[in-house]
């Protein structure tokens, strides 16, 4: 495929897996951020083509794996009234909350629609003046400016029946929380591309400075990964900690400063929890209190809502990279893409479901 085939060639992979190989003397543990890359080093084999010495651990980078459950009860609970049309991404219908998921509100009678960007439910808001139409606004930092666009419009047309349920994070806190856990193995990290796109990278520096980890700004093809692999591993190995791009093709230190701007105007920064993690300090967004008023939280009574995590879930774990997917005693018998227990066996990103899907007859025969 064009522009996509000189990211996939495997004699460049082979090549850079050898200098890897070469230049690795010691053990060493590296974190991926994103769930997209977590899917191509899984699907790749890349892991494979690593020394036995080098550790990849699977981190939090999936939005949807993250959200908390009871982001989705709430979401439930909105989605099932009979004033409102709710809209989403399609990752998110499936995802399990306490008792069922928007699907199975859709199947009910619920007006659950699956749109492809927030601008489009203040469209489906101008067409039905009679209903409440709330999106469900999740990811990190690479989805939160259009979602700060669909609020910033509505309160510029001076749209009244729309709102946001927002639970956007943002990944320099969660990579902080990782690298101060007393059970931090973590000692470099593959950055997530699409999200120092918009953000840059600056954020990076005193984190890789405190902490003394490398982190490198990588894309999501197989020798993009490769690339950061290697590039994490000789700052490693030379005792350098400092913050690289290897996604120059796309990627700019300052960022996209004007999606930057938007996200300043309409939110703040909050704590938020993330699923079987807990609560981040300042790791989330939240509406400013000049756009309360589209507060989906608040606007239906939902904002007091609390839910336990479920104990058999361990996916927790996995977002910590504390254990790989097979691990947990669940995987692909009691927790199955058709049957989920968490959000990390059900998003398209999540790590179990890599898993299950590249590697489960290998995880079964151990």
């Amino acid at each position: 495929m064009k522009f996509l085939d000189e990211y996939r060639d495997g004699e460049s992979a082979r090549s850079y897996a050898r200098e890897i190989a070469r230049i690795t003397t010691r053990p060493w543990a590296l974190m991926e951020i994103c769930g997209g890359q977590t899917h191509a080093i899984v699907k790749f084999g890349i892991d494979e083509l690593l020394p036995k010495s080098l550790s990849l651990i699977h981190g939090p980078g999936c939005p949807v794996c993250v959200t908390p459950l009871e982001i989705i009860d709430k979401a439930l609970e909105i989605a099932a009234r009979k004033d409102v049309i709710f809209t989403s991404f399609g990752d998110m219908l499936r995802v399990p909350g306490s008792h069922t998921d928007l699907l199975s509100v859709k199947a009910s009678g619920g007006d659950v629609r699956i749109i492809y960007s927030p601008l489009d439910a203040l469209k489906i808001a101008a067409q039905n003046p009679a209903k409440e139409v709330v999106f469900f606004g999740v990811g990190f930092e690479t989805t939160a400016p259009a979602t700060a666009m669909a609020v910033y419009q509505a309160a510029r047309t001076g749209l009244k029946n729309f709102s946001l349920l927002v639970s956007h994070v943002l990944v320099p806190p969660a990579m902080e929380a990782i690298l101060s856990s007393p059970d931090r193995r973590v000692q470099a990290f593959l950055a997530a591309g699409h999200v120092c796109t918009v953000m840059g990278f600056e954020e990076y520096v005193p984190i890789a400075a405190r902490y003394r980890v490398p982190i490198v700004v990588t894309g999501f093809e197989p020798l993009d990964i490769l690339q950061g692999i290697l590039m994490c591993v000789e700052q490693l190995e030379s005792g350098r900690f400092e913050v690289q791009n290897q996604y120059s093709r796309s990627v700019r230190r300052e960022g996209n400063q004007p999606a930057q701007k938007l996200l300043r105007e309409v939110f703040q920064v909050v704590p938020r929890k993330w699923r079987g993690v807990g609560e981040i300090p300042a790791s989330g967004m939240g509406l400013r209190e000049a756009y309360a008023e589209y507060d989906a939280e608040h606007k239906f009574g939902v904002a007091d809502l609390r839910v336990e995590e479920p104990a058999e879930c361990l996916s927790g774990q996995v977002l910590q990279g504390l254990i790989k997917p097979h691990q947990c005693p669940a995987f692909g018998s009691r927790c199955t893409p058709e049957h989920p227990l968490g959000a990390t066996m059900v998003s398209s990103e999540g790590a179990c479901a890599a898993y299950y899907r590249y590697r489960r007859q290998e995880a079964t025969a151990t």
